[in-house]
């Protein structure tokens, strides 16, 4: 079943889910899922339209026409989605490649909608894994430290996402801080993962620093990547219990086993079209 999908914020009034779900049904829709949900302390009204094509009227070009006056009227901001979509995916990667493998058998088996354009890496690690699906692979030269192979680095992806024309970009456990001229430059957003619940455990060796606070849960934290490190709108987290008897190695077992799970969450939650980002929150419709 082919679906069209709609998301769309706007000041919070009376009536605001009727005038939308109206003018759907006067086109024919046979809407499929509604989600609403009213900020109540912003006044800001969040909504979530999935319907079927198949007997609407109206095509993307259309819709646009005669739907842009109703929601200029409310101050909405909107964008209209297809679950057709397939868009393309930028994957950058460091030494570390659970998340990676993790991604590239859900794309392999189509349980994430879209396609890896690429793989870029600044260590080889993961190359033979990218080969073995047929992705194109992009060496970086990116380091601690050198700040011009970070620029070149930083190039090379923009570059190749503008060919391929990427839609999303996710750091798969990539170990080196995206700078601001990426992030302007970009046309689309980033996902990183998060190796501990943030805020908590900020920085190097988090599961050191969670083992050596005694602590009885570790989690992940999905999030967009903003200049502001770590403080990105936060799409998903989940944590895991952890005992006495657990050493450190057990907690990055652990801990990286949780880290897969929920950045491949956050990254079909993105692609189904299930996150309104608001200042620096999300609204998930999961």
């Amino acid at each position: 079943m082919k679906t069209a999908i709609l998301l769309s914020s706007c000041p919070d009034a009376k009536g605001v889910v009727a005038r939308v779900t109206g003018f759907l049904h006067t086109y024919g829709a046979n809407l499929v899922h509604a989600d609403h949900h009213a900020d109540l302390a912003e006044k800001t009204s969040f909504l979530r339209l999935e319907w079927e094509l198949e007997g609407f009227s109206l095509d993307a070009e259309s819709f646009k026409a005669a739907f842009s006056p109703i929601a200029t009227s409310m101050g909405m901001d909107w964008s209209l989605r297809f679950s057709s979509d397939r868009p393309k995916i930028g994957i950058l990667v460091s030494k570390q490649d659970h998340c990676l493998v993790d991604l590239l058998h859900r794309f392999s088996i189509s349980e994430l909608p879209g396609g890896v354009a690429f793989v870029a890496g600044n260590h080889r690690d993961a190359k033979p894994l990218v080969d073995h699906y047929g992705i194109p692979w992009i060496d970086l030269p990116a380091k601690a430290g050198d700040d011009q192979a970070k620029a070149l680095s930083e190039s090379a992806v923009l570059e190749k996402a503008s060919e391929t024309g990427v839609e999303l970009f996710v750091l798969a456990r990539y170990m080196q801080v995206l700078s601001g001229r990426f992030l302007s430059q970009s046309r689309a957003p980033v996902i990183n993962i998060h190796h501990s619940f943030l805020p908590a455990f900020k920085g190097g060796r988090p599961y050191h620093q969670a083992w050596e606070r005694g602590v009885k849960i570790v989690g992940a934290t999905a999030h967009y990547v903003t200049e502001d490190l770590d403080e990105g709108p936060i799409i998903g987290q989940d944590v895991v219990r952890i005992s006495h008897r657990d050493t450190v190695d057990d907690i990055v077992r652990k801990g990286r086993d949780l880290e897969k799970m929920v950045l491949s969450r956050a990254v079909r939650l993105h692609l189904s079209h299930r996150v309104i980002r608001h200042r620096n929150r999300t609204i998930v419709f999961e």
